[in-house]
C-alpha cells in the first residue's frame, strides 16, 4: 500500500468512525483487507450524501451529483476516494448500476420529499440503501448471484429503519417519506406531519404510531430475510454484518416497544448497554450452530419487496 492510499483508507475509517457507530463497531470483526474496502466505500458513500445534503443551492447538488456520476462513470477524471471506491467495485465485481442508483436516490432527495405509496417508497429504499447492501456483499467475497436479494433486503430493512426513526427530523427539511397512501388510510396526510403543531396531536401520533408500527413490522420481515442469506458470506464478515444489522435491528425494536412506534417522542438511541447486548446477541448469531442451521435451512431465493423494484439497476429479479 502506497502511502497516499494508506492515508485515504485511514481518513475513510475516520469518517465511518464519525458517523456510523453501529458499523464502525461491525468492522472491528472485518478481516483487514475487507475493513480497509469498507470504509472506503462508506467513504464514497457519505461523499454523495454531503454532496446532496450541504450544497448550498438545488442546482449546484443536481450539477455535483452529476460529476461524481461522470467520474463513476470513467466519463471524468475521479477524485481520490472515488478512484478508490471504483478500484474496490472492480475487484470485487460490484455492478456500476449500485453506485449510479445510489445517487438517482440522493437526487431525489433534493427539495421537498412526498413519497406517494409502497412502491415509491421501496424505490427509495433500495436506491439509497439497498444498493449499499450490493456494495457491501461484493466488499465481503460473495460471488453467488442468490445472495443478491438478501443483501438488498438487508439495506432495505435498515432504511426503513431510518425513515421511521427520523418522521420529526426529516420533516424540518421538508421530506416525507412516510407513503401518503399509508397516511390517508388511517386519516391523515403529508401536510399533517409537515405541521409543526402536529406533535401535539395526541389522537394525529396515535394514528401515526400505527403506520409506523406496521413500517417497522416491514422492515422486521426485511432483516429476517437478510438474516436467511447470511450463508452466503464467508465465516468471519459474517459476524460483521450481523452484528451491523442486529444493532440497526435494535433501533427500531427499541422505537416499537420502548417509546410505542411514535416517532415524535425525540430521536430514538439505543444505550450503550443495549449496543453491547446487540455486538454480542450478532457475535452469538454469527457462531451458535443452532442458530446458523436454521439461517442456512430458511434461505430464500427472492424477496417480495422485488416487485416494487423492477427495472432499477442492479435490482434483484
Amino acid at each position: 500500500m502506497t502511502a497516499a492510499s494508506a492515508e485515504l483508507v485511514a481518513d475513510s475509517r475516520a469518517v465511518l468512525s464519525k458517523h456510523a457507530r453501529s458499523f464502525r463497531l461491525a468492522s472491528y470483526f472485518l478481516p483487514a483487507r475487507c475493513a480497509d474496502e469498507a470504509a472506503i466505500t462508506y467513504a464514497f458513500c457519505r461523499l454523495a450524501d454531503d454532496l446532496a445534503d450541504e450544497a448550498p443551492s438545488h442546482a449546484q447538488a443536481v450539477h455535483d451529483l452529476g460529476a461524481l456520476a461522470a467520474e463513476i462513470r470513467g466519463q471524468s477524471s475521479p477524485r481520490p476516494i472515488v478512484a478508490a471506491y471504483s478500484g474496490v467495485a472492480t475487484r470485487r465485481s460490484i455492478p456500476e448500476a449500485a453506485a449510479t442508483e445510489l445517487l438517482l436516490g440522493l437526487e431525489s432527495d433534493l427539495g421537498a420529499v412526498r413519497i406517494a405509496d409502497d412502491e415509491g417508497f421501496v424505490r427509495y429504499c433500495y436506491r439509497v440503501a439497498g444498493t449499499v447492501g450490493l456494495m457491501m456483499s461484493g466488499v465481503l467475497g460473495v460471488e453467488d448471484p442468490h445472495a443478491r436479494a438478501p443483501a438488498v433486503d438487508l439495506g432495505v430493512a435498515m432504511q426503513i429503519t431510518n425513515i421511521c426513526r427520523d418522521v420529526l427530523e426529516d420533516a424540518g427539511r421538508d421530506r416525507v417519506y412516510i407513503p401518503e397512501s399509508r397516511l390517508r388510510a388511517v386519516g391523515l396526510s403529508h401536510a399533517d406531519l409537515l405541521d409543526p403543531d402536529f406533535v401535539h396531536n395526541a389522537e394525529g401520533r396515535k394514528r401515526l404510531s400505527g403506520v409506523i408500527e406496521d413500517l417497522l413490522e416491514m422492515a422486521e420481515a426485511a432483516y429476517t430475510r437478510g438474516w436467511r442469506g447470511m450463508h452466503f458470506i464467508p465465516a468471519r464478515p459474517r459476524t460483521a454484518i450481523l452484528v451491523a444489522s442486529v444493532l440497526y435491528r435494535d433501533i427500531g425494536r427499541r422505537l416499537r416497544f420502548v417509546h410505542s412506534s411514535d416517532p415524535l417522542h425525540g430521536r430514538t438511541m439505543v444505550p450503550f448497554l443495549g449496543r453491547v447486548r446487540g455486538l454480542l446477541h450478532g457475535v452469538f448469531l454469527a457462531l451458535h450452530p443452532v442458530s446458523w442451521g436454521w439461517m442456512q435451512r430458511q434461505s430464500e431465493p427472492t424477496s417480495p419487496l422485488s416487485a416494487h423494484m423492477r427495472g432499477l439497476g442492479g435490482a434483484p429479479a
